[in-house]
């Protein structure tokens, strides 16, 4: 992690394809970056966050999903198959990232920062812990995989961040 990182703006992540998906150029908008898993007792929040960004997307919400099998090794497939089974069984139109390692010393950067800046007990327990970003690039608030993404609690944050 970069020493000099004061915001979510200073990350980025690699889609699929290669190509940089630069935080920075998404300022502006509230993001949602969740670390997600395809084989998981948590996966069928994919529908809900499809829900949410097709709810949202047109007034600033961007959701990323960011593959990881640091759970219970329950994200074993290669980027292609995630993005084809997210796809196929979820119709995600949201940016999904290559898959990362979002825990210990090989975490992506974005992460290392996260628990800096948040605190230790605000990383991830699991597959779909959530993290809101305001249009600033500030790190505002977090939830934890529980928390389905169409709950009130998380609605509510969005939409202030939106507002």
């Amino acid at each position: 992690m970069s020493q000099d990182a004061r915001n979510a703006f200073d990350f980025s992540f690699f889609l699929p394809d290669g190509r940089d998906l630069k935080l920075s150029e998404l300022k502006g908008n509230v993001l949602l970056i969740v670390n997600t898993a395809s084989k998981c007792g948590f996966t069928k929040q994919y529908k809900e966050l499809q829900h949410l960004y097709d709810k949202y997307k047109n007034v600033g919400l961007v959701i990323i999903a960011v593959p990881c099998n640091d759970f219970g090794g329950q994200e074993p497939d290669d980027n292609e198959q995630i993005l084809q089974f997210c796809k196929a069984n979820y119709g995600i139109t949201f940016p999904i990232v290559k898959k990362e390692v979002i825990l210990g010393s090989m975490a992506h950067p974005f992460y290392a920062f996260a628990k800096n800046t948040l605190g230790f007990l605000t990383a991830p327990k699991w597959n779909f812990h959530k993290y809101l970003i305001d249009r600033h690039g500030n790190l505002v608030n977090y939830f934890y995989s529980q928390t389905k993404p169409e709950s009130p609690r998380l609605i509510k944050a969005i939409e202030k961040l939106l507002s």
